[in-house]
């Protein structure tokens, strides 16, 4: 079984402040990749270019403000195809601030340190975008 990619960070902002970034186009936009089309609900689509990374899922679940699951993977990829893999994003309130717990699942073992890494930098955006 492979072992679950879990990144943290903590936000300075309320889950209610935070739960419109994972959700909604024009703001997923601005930290996530250079385009996005979602459909916010239980099955409908989640699509994101990451660069030249094209990401491809759908929405699992929706709680606002508190959780928001979808699937992840990229079109044509043996390795990781679209829809394989499952990312869960958790906010918990912390004060004033919220902890951020994503948890990626099904990613392969060798695939753990660019995507820790690639999640790592697009929390940090996320963070330095809800500070402006």
């Amino acid at each position: 079984m492979t072992p679950d990619l879990v990144v943290t960070t903590t936000i300075e902002a309320s889950p209610q402040e935070v739960f419109p970034y994972l959700v909604q186009p024009d703001l997923l936009v601005r930290w996530l990749g250079s385009w996005v089309d979602v459909d916010p609900q239980p099955g409908g689509v989640f699509a994101a270019d990451l660069g030249q990374t094209l990401v491809r899922g759908s929405y699992v679940a929706v709680d606002p403000p508190h959780r928001v699951v979808f699937t992840w993977g990229i079109p044509g990829n043996q390795e990781l195809p679209a829809g394989s893999s499952t990312v869960e994003i958790v906010l918990r309130p912390e004060g004033d601030a919220t902890l951020v717990e994503l948890t990626h699942r099904d990613v392969p073992v060798d695939r753990h340190a660019d995507h820790r890494q690639g999640w790592t930098n697009l929390l940090g955006v996320l963070a330095s975008i809800l500070r402006e």
